[in-house]
């Protein structure tokens, strides 16, 4: 299947944060997550494994009780039901997989 992104839905998913679906089938998902600066990704959890890679920007995470700087060319691993988490220090762009498919974000 193809998936363009200029077919893609850009959702307001908080204060200045926009997600977008850029691919999804079988169990998978990919997902874009743009932060201004200074934004936040609440802590939550989900069952879903999500592997975040940081293509731009540079952000603190938390995941579990690990907090942590990231910046662009690094990834993160989120196993399933694990509390984690963000500020965005640098306005950027998140990659994000998941595995299922968060049928919510459909």
């Amino acid at each position: 299947m193809f998936f363009f992104y200029k077919n893609s839905r850009q959702d307001r998913v908080g204060e200045g944060v926009t997600r977008r679906v850029l691919a999804h089938g079988g169990k998978m998902m990919c997902v874009e997550v743009v932060f201004e600066q200074g934004a936040i990704g609440p802590v939550h959890t989900h069952p879903h494994e999500q592997l975040t890679y940081v293509r731009s920007g540079a952000f603190i995470f938390t995941i579990g009780s690990e907090q942590r700087e990231v910046r662009a060319g690094d990834s993160l691993y989120k196993k399933p039901h694990i509390p984690h988490g963000c500020v965005c220090l640098e306005s950027g762009v998140l990659v994000d997989i998941f595995t299922p498919q968060r049928e919510e974000f459909l």
